[in-house]
């Protein structure tokens, strides 16, 4: 059996390197053949010499300028050089873990290449889900999501005619704050925020839980995923993180994905798809040290984010876009100390209010949105930002 070519975007994130050690234990069946990140040298090195990777890429097209004593590989950088690989013929799977809207551009070369896309990338399919859908059904390529809600529910509806869905569940952990009052949230700072009490992720990725803004991306990303109304897809919270999430059929059976919480199960599945890899370090599901499992409403009004994120999505155009850049320009604000954590919906709210919704056709019209969200950010901490410190 001939060997799966596998290129790992952003290999140095948590998703990035969870990918390379799944590939390391399944070397009889999968090959990276490249690795890429933004910016840091040192760790693809290190991974390139960890994984015997032929080819490493930096996104940074200035970083690599003198740098010396680099393991041997084929070394290259910038944005061309990211978007030449994941087109690449030798490549079968491309694994997008970029971390922010960076990530689009590199989603649709994939998709328009015809390659499988195992996306962990929400944010590209957020800002640009016309753009990213067009790609996959003009380059023959096949999405397939690495997000745990969204595995879920591409096991769960294997073999079922979408028309015959009632609606789609998907679960929230809820976040470190679930359980605090509006005044209590007034006083979390940062620190508070990355103590997330199930997942081991990176720092956005863990406000966005704190906020409840990742639940939002999720349900856009799930409209263009499986081409469901957003009227038919809701979130609920799970603060056992067992149930990944539900499929209601229109005859009121429902399908759940469960299992202990770990990414290594989905970035696997992402990769063997449909089959389905029998894999030692992976933990056997038990329902009785599981239990119990519980489920609760999301409060919209402690968690605003959500509300707001979900009705850009409704609003589509480039509403998403804006949401999305916003919500990042947010959660910088918020890790530096520049404004307070119920801030952050004021200043997603902000940008939206601010730059006008217009069709999404082009890159470009996801670049402008994007551009336009984060100066609106950036004003809203000039006039508020003062107050974080207060």
């Amino acid at each position: 059996m001939a060997l799966t070519r596998v290129v790992v975007l952003g290999s140095t994130g948590s998703i990035g390197r969870a990918t390379l050690s799944v590939i390391a234990r399944h070397a009889d069946r999968f090959q990276v053949v490249a690795v890429c990140a933004h910016s840091s040298v040192d760790e693809v090195a290190a991974q390139v010499i960890e994984h015997n990777v032929p080819v490493a890429v930096i996104a940074d097209s200035e970083i690599l300028d003198g740098v010396t004593d680099l393991p041997k590989a084929d070394w290259r950088s910038g944005q061309s050089a990211v978007l030449d690989l994941v087109a690449d013929e030798n490549v079968d799977v491309v694994v997008n873990a970029i971390v922010g809207s960076a990530g689009l551009e590199a989603t649709l070369a994939a998709l328009g290449a015809g390659k499988r896309l195992a996306l962990a990338n929400k944010e590209s399919l957020v800002a640009g889900g016309p753009l990213v859908v067009e790609a996959a059904r003009e380059g023959g390529g096949e999405l397939i999501p690495i997000d745990s809600e969204h595995s879920a529910i591409l096991q769960c509806l294997a073999g079922h005619d979408p028309e015959s869905v009632a609606r789609l569940v998907l679960t929230a952990s809820g976040g470190p704050f679930r359980g605090l009052e509006r005044r209590e949230l007034e006083r979390v700072g940062p620190k508070d925020a990355l103590r997330h009490p199930t997942w081991n992720m990176g720092a956005k990725i863990t406000i966005d839980s704190a906020t409840l803004a990742n639940k939002a991306l999720e349900i856009i990303e799930a409209h263009f995923l499986y081409g469901i109304d957003y009227e038919k897809i809701e979130a609920i919270v799970h603060p056992q993180s067992i149930v990944h999430s539900f499929v209601e059929f229109n005859d009121g059976s429902v399908l759940a994905q469960l299992g202990f919480p770990t990414m290594e199960l989905p970035i696997l599945y992402a990769l063997s798809h449909p089959e389905r890899i029998a894999d030692p370090l992976l933990r056997t599901f038990d329902p009785v040290r599981s239990s119990p499992l519980t489920f609760e409403e999301i409060d919209r009004e402690r968690f605003a984010l959500y509300t707001i994120g979900v009705e850009a999505g409704i609003r589509g155009g480039t509403a998403p876009a804006v949401f999305n850049a916003a919500n990042e320009a947010a959660v910088q604000a918020f890790l530096s100390g520049d404004i307070r954590f119920l801030e952050m919906p004021e200043m997603v709210a902000h940008a939206l209010d601010t730059v006008p919704k217009r069709n999404v056709e082009t890159v470009d019209d996801v670049m402008e949105a994007d551009t336009a969200a984060r100066i609106a950010a950036r004003e809203f901490v000039c006039s508020h930002g003062s107050l974080a410190g207060g």
